[in-house]
C-alpha cells in the first residue's frame, strides 16, 4: 500500500472539544478489536477531513470512517449521535473518499464510508454502534 497523500493537520484540531477525540480513540479501539487496520487518523484534504482511514479485516477494501460522539444524560432520551451525520455531511465525506481513492490510486480495492456512534454516559460504559456501509458511494470508473 502506498504512502497516505495527506494535508498537514490543522492547528484547529490542538484546540477541539475533547468529546470528539475521546470518541474517535474509542472507535479506533473498537476498530482494532475486530481486526480493522488504521491507516490514519484526522485525515485532511482540501475538502474536509476523515476521522478514521482504515482497512477491513481481509484487507480487501479501504473504510472512512466518521464518528461522532455525544454525552448522553441518563435522564434524557437523546438521538443516537450518529444522527448528527446530514445529508450535507454524507456527500462531504463521498468527495473525500474520492479525492483520497484518486490521491492514492486506490483503483483495484473496494471503497467503503462507515459512520460509528459513541455515546458516552457519566458512570456507564461507552456504547459503540457500528454502522458499516452507511453511506452510499457512486461507483467508480476503472482507468485502463
Amino acid at each position: 500500500m502506498r504512502v497516505l497523500r495527506l494535508l498537514k493537520p490543522s492547528a484547529w484540531s490542538e484546540n477541539r472539544d475533547p468529546l470528539g477525540p475521546a470518541g474517535e480513540r474509542a472507535a479506533e479501539r473498537f476498530l482494532k478489536s475486530r481486526g480493522y487496520r488504521i491507516l490514519a487518523r484526522n485525515a485532511r484534504v482540501p475538502m474536509g477531513e476523515a476521522d478514521l482511514l482504515c482497512e477491513n479485516p481481509d484487507r480487501t477494501a479501504i473504510i472512512l470512517v466518521e464518528v461522532k460522539s455525544r454525552r448522553l444524560d441518563a435522564d434524557r432520551p437523546d438521538p443516537p449521535a450518529e444522527a448528527a451525520v446530514t445529508k450535507d455531511k454524507r456527500r462531504k465525506l463521498v468527495k473525500i473518499l474520492m479525492h483520497l481513492a484518486r490521491a492514492n490510486r486506490w483503483r483495484s480495492q473496494a471503497l467503503r464510508i462507515d459512520i460509528i456512534g459513541v455515546d458516552f454516559r457519566a458512570g456507564k460504559p461507552v456504547e459503540i454502534r457500528h454502522h458499516i456501509g452507511a453511506v452510499g458511494i457512486p461507483s467508480r470508473r476503472r482507468e485502463a
